[in-house]
């Protein structure tokens, strides 16, 4: 039986080592070791987890005076918008400034009910590392959309308040959740 299948095997590999790769435009969607397709969906249990985790950030955001001088998370944010392979860059991007944020107030209050979400955050963000290009891949370089997006998200802790950066990361949690997760999850299939 196993001879059958090396007989087999034997002509369809010589015949792949002889075929030159197809010259593409754009990088792979889906880079080797990349396993985010798991996450098309979080678990009710994890749902409720985020939502109690959001409720008590609203709750601390009732008591505080917060205002942005532009929206960190803009409305029009969709990562349907960007290409396949530019999603979880974004999406990287998104999770590290959620991080930060979360981190931060998990440090002064709220510590017990964001260690959890905190914990899934982190095991998301590190899943999403295969995912992204590195920056050695020749012609990667962000543009157009995603560089203003990028550009957006990193200057936000420079540029407002922490309470409004709570406020930011509090009120796009589940977007990014239930969109922008479940976008980069679905690859190619999300339009």
């Amino acid at each position: 039986m196993a001879a059958i299948q090396v007989l087999m095997l034997v002509p369809m590999v010589l015949g792949l080592a002889g075929a030159s790769p197809v010259p593409t435009s754009e990088p792979t969607t889906v880079e080797r070791g990349c396993h985010i397709g798991k996450f098309k969906s979080l678990s009710p249990r994890e749902l409720d987890i985020f939502k109690k985790a959001k409720d008590a950030l609203e709750n601390t955001l009732l008591v505080k005076k917060w205002s942005c001088s532009s929206p960190v998370f803009r409305s029009t944010w969709d990562l349907r918008e960007l290409q396949v392979w530019e999603r979880p860059v974004a999406l990287k991007a998104e999770l590290a400034l959620t991080l930060n944020v979360l981190e931060a107030v998990a440090n002064t209050t709220l510590g017990d009910i964001l260690a959890q979400p905190l914990h899934t955050l982190h095991y998301i963000h590190s899943e999403l590392q295969a995912c992204v290009p590195g920056h050695s891949t020749a012609g990667l370089r962000p543009r157009g959309r995603l560089h203003r997006w990028l550009h957006r998200l990193q200057e936000a802790p420079k540029k407002e308040s922490q309470s409004c950066l709570e406020a930011s990361v509090t009120f796009n949690l589940f977007r990014l959740l239930a969109r922008d997760l479940k976008c980069v999850a679905s690859g190619d299939q999300c339009v």
